[in-house]
């Protein structure tokens, strides 16, 4: 590999802003600010808006929000499928 073309692989401290979870982890992100950590070390802060802590979906509160009735459209549409009333008729043979 080449030196100094590659970014900085260290440890970083991400912050959850909206359920204050920090959590050590190692990355290449740039950050400007920094915290102390639970070791008494000092590294790289990069403050994030959302992480499993605080998403919907990992949560329990995700809400699925179906706009303008997509999923019973297609429901209506593929219902069929498999029932006798789509099935194609056989292609006719060309006789030589």
């Amino acid at each position: 590999m080449k030196s100094d073309i590659h970014p900085e692989y260290r440890y970083v401290v991400f912050q959850d802003t909206s359920s204050d979870l920090r959590f050590l982890t190692r990355s290449t992100i740039d950050t400007r600010e920094t915290v102390e950590w639970e070791d008494g070390k000092t590294y790289p802060l990069a403050k994030v808006e959302i992480s499993s802590e605080s998403h919907p979906f990992y949560t329990g509160k995700q809400i699925l929000v179906d706009s303008g009735g997509r999923v019973e459209r297609f429901r209506r549409r593929y219902a069929k499928v498999g029932s006798s009333e789509t099935k194609k008729a056989p292609k006719p043979t060309s006789e030589a």
